[in-house]
């Protein structure tokens, strides 16, 4: 579609918008845990408090460092953006470009120790070890179910695991809800629970899974890839995963491979079972991590680039995961709530699964009348993290 075609995009300027106050409340906030969390030396305090000054006083400033990527974002503060403060930009790009310029204060791409590493590191880590201590209680009865119970467990586990997001303060409902199946079917909006189940129960061979957060988010994308290759309905998993810290609990590589380091640790035989499986799928290439640069950046996913593209049309069924994934599948706009997905993401290569639990103010696949009553039963719908969708596209 042209441009001029499309609903405007979500913008930090929008009058009390959930979108403006994650810029002023939400990421000097997170500056604080980071300087919190690390024992960075003073120089490094001071570039990220003049960043926090900068969300609240001053024009969006560009990228000083010597890295691979600094072109391209300087190219796009300067050819959308120059002059404008951060409350005067797209949303999805205040909130990328924000993470990149925290990489740069902590010194992330610099050689040597300056930053060491991840600055959400420790944040993280506590995540994923407070996590597997809570599914610890609860793995042994969900592995002994029967395929079907526990394909249907797993999905939701999969869904309501996002609602953990450590860059979102106002979110603060129980990550292991999607264990209690039955209990929680109300709030999925949109619920293609059986159609996604006819679809892998018939075998596809490859499997994508477009990832979120580590922690419960991560802990479920790898129980349902287990139970997937297991039960044979996958022979091949993908886990795309961010080649760089992004939105505090977003999850690389590393954590992956921590994740499932820990799992072999866990006070769980069963886990520590899956644990080992999961550690032979990836040296058999069952399991496959994958990261790329796109992952981290300011682009929507119209805009992916070929070879991508070209690696996710390999896969009979791609997972999208979480909220922000689907922000970029939607290209972050203000679509009616009745709009039809198929319709927005007919450029995706693959048919796909959106597994979002609502945390931005964009929604699509409703039914006439259906977001006013929501609007009515309770205002904060569209950002409290309480409701979620299993939408199931074949574009």
């Amino acid at each position: 579609m042209p441009d001029q075609s499309l609903p405007p995009i979500l913008m930090t300027s929008d009058p009390g918008s959930f979108a403006h106050a994650t810029i002023v409340e939400r990421k000097p906030q997170i500056i604080s845990q980071v300087i919190a969390d690390n024992a960075y030396p003073s120089e490094i305090v001071d570039a990220l408090e003049r960043l926090r000054n900068e969300i609240a006083n001053s024009p969006i400033k560009p990228l000083r460092e010597a890295a691979a990527d600094v072109a391209f974002w300087n190219t796009e503060l300067s050819a959308n953006y120059a002059g404008r403060t951060w409350l005067e930009v797209p949303w999805y790009f205040a909130e990328t470009y924000f993470y990149r310029r925290v990489l740069e204060a902590v010194g992330y791409f610099r050689p040597g120790e300056v930053g060491r590493g991840d600055p959400f590191q420790a944040q993280k880590h506590r995540q994923i070890d407070d996590d597997i201590r809570k599914l610890a209680a609860e793995w042994e009865h969900l592995s002994i179910l029967e395929p079907g119970a526990r394909f249907e467990a797993l999905l939701h586990s999969c869904l309501w695991g996002n609602r953990a997001d450590l860059s979102n303060f106002t979110v603060r409902v129980g990550a292991l809800g999607g264990l209690a199946v039955q209990q929680e079917r109300h709030l999925i909006l949109i619920d293609h629970t059986e159609r996604v189940g006819d679809l892998l129960s018939g075998v596809v061979p490859r499997v994508d899974f477009i990832c979120d957060n580590v922690g419960s988010d991560l802990l479920f994308d790898l129980a349902l890839a287990d139970f997937l290759l297991c039960q044979g309905w996958a022979h091949e998993i993908h886990l795309h995963l961010k080649n760089q810290p992004f939105f505090v609990s977003d999850a690389m590589p590393a954590d992956a491979c921590l994740t499932i380091d820990r799992l072999q640790q866990a006070p769980s035989a069963a886990m520590q079972a899956w644990g080992q499986r999961l550690t032979e799928d990836l040296a058999a290439g069952r399991l496959v991590l994958e990261t790329d640069t796109f992952w981290t950046t300011c682009l929507m996913f119209r805009r992916l680039p070929p070879h991508l593209l070209e690696g996710v049309a390999a896969a009979g069924l791609a997972l999208v995961k979480g909220d922000v994934n689907y922000r970029r599948l939607l290209g972050d706009r203000h679509w009616p709530h009745t709009t039809r997905m198929e319709d927005v993401c007919a450029y995706f290569p693959a048919p796909f699964v959106a597994l979002r639990t609502l945390k931005g103010e964009i929604m699509v696949g409703l039914q006439v009348g259906q977001a006013e009553a929501l609007q009515v039963e309770d205002s904060t719908w569209l950002i409290n993290g309480k409701r979620g969708v299993i939408h199931l596209v074949v574009p």
